[in-house]
């Protein structure tokens, strides 16, 4: 099969949070209609190279490109309106609005498409059962659900979730686990960070491992999922430990 064309790519990227140096020329490629998963340790620059992609932060050097053109210094809303959704750690959900009224928010065009939002009532039917509660009296899992299923109701071509599974019970993150599966089965673009190895072995294609700022390993995560000695080497533990 041949190999798909990257959607998104960093080549060389930089980045300086004041006086720090972040990242260390990052390059990485997220192919169309796949799952890149980023690992790494804690501190290794997963959610930098995140939050530089979609211009909460600016590289200092390197070029990033979306769909073939440059976005690399755009503002946060253009690179947004360009089709790349961004779901950060701390969900980001309105808690006094209704489910619904989070996903009215989420279009500026208005209510959200009906065949796309069918297509997230069906990922996560519970938003469809709780259309009408308060987002702050969801789960953890729940509002994790509602802010993946918003961005994923508009028009987008890439899909960046940061640690969906962190805080979650584990009866939550095997919910989550298999609605994320059920966007790949539909084809969905994801690059997604996750500390859990045995959700990101179950829904990645691709990985690339970080550390100090740097990609040090890129390859199909089935490789790297049979290979303990590498998982070790790279992670300091292996995926089996956290099945």
């Amino acid at each position: 099969m041949a190999e798909a064309m990257p959607l998104l790519e960093l080549a060389g990227v930089h980045t300086h949070i004041g006086r720090y140096h972040i990242l260390h020329g990052v390059d990485l490629a997220v192919p169309e209609g796949r799952v890149s998963v980023l690992l790494g340790r804690n501190g290794a620059g997963k959610t930098t190279s995140l939050r530089t992609i979609i211009g909460l932060w600016r590289a200092s050097h390197g070029a990033i490109r979306f769909a073939g053109a440059e976005i690399t210094g755009h503002a946060t809303p253009d690179i947004a309106r360009l089709g790349i959704a961004y779901v950060p750690e701390n969900m980001g959900v309105f808690t006094t609005l209704t489910v619904a009224e989070n996903f009215r928010l989420a279009d500026w065009r208005g209510d959200p498409q009906p065949a796309r939002l069918d297509a997230v009532m069906a990922a996560f039917p519970v938003l469809a059962q709780k259309w009408q509660a308060r987002a702050g009296t969801l789960s953890g899992g729940q509002k994790q659900m509602l802010a993946i299923g918003r961005a994923i109701a508009t028009e987008h071509r890439l899909l960046i979730i940061d640690e969906p599974s962190k805080g979650l019970a584990p009866v939550m993150v095997a919910q989550l686990t298999e609605a994320l599966a059920s966007l790949k089965r539909a084809r969905t673009t994801i690059l997604l960070v996750e500390q859990n190895f045995a959700m990101a072995q179950a829904l990645g294609d691709h990985v690339a491992v970080m550390e100090d700022g740097r990609i040090v390993y890129r390859g199909e995560m089935a490789a790297l999922a049979a290979d303990i000695a590498l998982q070790t080497r790279l992670l300091g533990l292996s995926l089996a430990s956290h099945q």
